[in-house]
């Protein structure tokens, strides 16, 4: 009886100490003067989130809501405080006038017991700053030309097959078949392997990409844990990866490295660059001797970032001009001429994808729209008085949510945002424009280090499909568009289906 009093009693005790961190804990704003939303115990302001809505569309309300109020407000993820920056300026200072003090992003990622996740996307510290050093190179336009003839001809495959589809009189289902050419592009490209996407619905690479993206190894619950607690996640040893994306990936990187070096084959691309970085034990970086788990997380957000980003952005871009056939025939008209002038065989150059300046703009009011990182996330290092507003302070390991999304809806920026208008992309609205109010690639020194190969796969996928077919929308595509909660992309729930007609 006298244990069981005592074992009631420390329970309490715990229960209560519990309560009264929570409730100091979630009274984090409120102490501080910044606007917020009244968080729940346990969800703080999530209480929806993965379940029936996005935490882009979180932070989007959010920022119409308190617009204008204050340079950020604050938000709870479970008991966690995290502010939502709110005007231009301060995002700006942020991402890159104070870039110094933001250098982390603060996402969650273990490299011991997850490697894949050890990655230049999440990585932060010198360790991320060194390793984008050594990646850089394999990103310059040098590189981008000499991979060009590859990104041709995996398009020309592309287009055979969906000429075959259209054969059939088939409505297309354009999301997984962008998808499927995303992933053929990058195999190759990074992998050094054909993947045969194009041709195979059943292919691995797309199916474990795209769940690595969409779908979460852990329940609700157990996110909202790893979410709320990173730290304590991390010792914990906890994994976010589901397991067989872990596998296919770490073992198909794991065999074309080690054929590779078997064989002694070099080549110029991504993967040939990162294996020089792992046998350089003498790279005073720190860097040299990069171990195998560390290669192969660079290789597979590579893999990630170039077959989603790319293909969503063309997906959306197709989706918007099937209803606006005015849109569509002017780009038309701009890639036809275009086309004429390279007098080429395969079809466009290089040099003829920047020479199309509606092209661009049909791309970036894409983004607009439909930015495929819907949020960007930074760590404030060290005590931030928000300039301007002395009143209002980041305190040191702060984490920070820039809400692109939001951003890219605010019809003081963009009127009537959810209207479709390349015109807002025009060469005189972007140069009236700062710089962050558009935020497609991110922006400051860490903006997306794959801007140009994601523009080139963009630019030439879009081109060539308008340049041979006109395209309306099937009534089998589901409208409005009703997007994952789960992922942190753009990633729709329902297929996409065009009708298309040859020229």
């Amino acid at each position: 009886m006298e244990l069981s009093s005592t074992l009631l009693y420390l329970l309490t005790a715990l229960v209560s100490v519990a309560v009264l961190f929570l409730r100091r804990n979630l009274n984090y704003w409120k102490n501080r003067g910044v606007p917020h939303d009244a968080p729940h115990m346990l969800y703080g302001n999530m209480q929806e989130y993965r379940t029936k809505r996005s935490l882009s569309d979180i932070l989007k309300d959010y920022c119409i809501k308190y617009r204008g109020t204050a340079p950020f407000a604050g938000i709870f993820m479970g008991p966690r405080p995290v502010a939502v920056l709110l005007d231009i300026p301060t995002i700006k200072n942020v991402m890159i006038k104070d870039f110094a003090n933001f250098t982390d992003r603060g996402m969650y990622y273990n490299e011991k017991e997850d490697p894949l996740t050890g990655h230049l996307f999440f990585m932060d510290g010198q360790k991320w700053r060194s390793m984008r050093n050594k990646v850089s190179p394999a990103f310059t336009s040098g590189k981008m030309k000499f991979m060009y003839p590859t990104v041709l001809s995996v398009i020309s495959d592309f287009m055979a097959v969906l000429h075959e589809n259209v054969q059939k009189g088939a409505q297309v289902e354009i999301r997984d078949l962008l998808g499927r050419l995303g992933t053929e592009i990058i195999g190759r490209v990074a992998f050094g392997i054909e993947c045969n996407s194009l041709k195979n619905n059943e292919d691995e690479f797309t199916r474990l990409g795209r769940k690595s993206i969409e779908v979460q190894r852990h329940n609700h619950l157990i996110m909202a844990f790893i979410d709320s607690f990173p730290k304590l996640a991390r010792a914990l040893g906890m994994r976010i990866l589901p397991e067989d994306v872990h596998q296919f990936f770490t073992k198909t990187i794991k065999d074309t490295v080690e054929y590779r070096e078997k064989h002694k084959i070099e080549r110029n691309d991504f993967l040939n660059i990162l294996i020089e970085l792992k046998n350089n034990k003498e790279d005073k970086s720190g860097l040299g001797g990069l171990t195998f788990e560390e290669l192969a997380a660079q290789v597979f957000v590579f893999f990630l970032g170039g077959f989603e980003t790319s293909s969503s952005t063309v997906t959306f871009a197709l989706y918007e001009m099937a209803q606006n056939q005015e849109i569509q025939e002017r780009l038309r008209q701009e890639v036809t001429e275009t086309l004429k002038k390279c007098n080429s065989p395969e079809g466009f150059t290089y040099e003829s994808l920047s020479e199309m300046p509606y092209l661009n703009q049909v791309l970036c009011e894409s983004l607009r729209k439909y930015p495929v990182v819907p949020f960007i996330t930074r760590r404030a290092l060290r005590d931030y008085v928000i300039p301007g507003h002395p009143k209002f302070k980041l305190e040191a390991g702060t984490m920070t949510f820039i809400p692109v999304l939001g951003i890219h809806n605010d019809p003081e920026l963009y009127p009537n945002p959810d209207k479709f208008d390349p015109e807002r992309f025009s060469p005189d609205m972007v140069k009236n424009r700062e710089s962050v109010e558009w935020l497609g690639f991110g922006d400051g020194p860490r903006n997306c280090i794959g801007l140009r190969f994601g523009k080139l796969q963009s630019r030439l996928s879009l081109a060539t499909i308008v340049s041979r077919y006109r395209f309306t929308l099937s009534p089998k595509t589901k409208t409005p568009l009703r997007f994952n909660p789960e992922s942190p992309t753009m990633s729709t729930l329902d297929p996409i289906y065009l009708n298309f007609e040859e020229i």
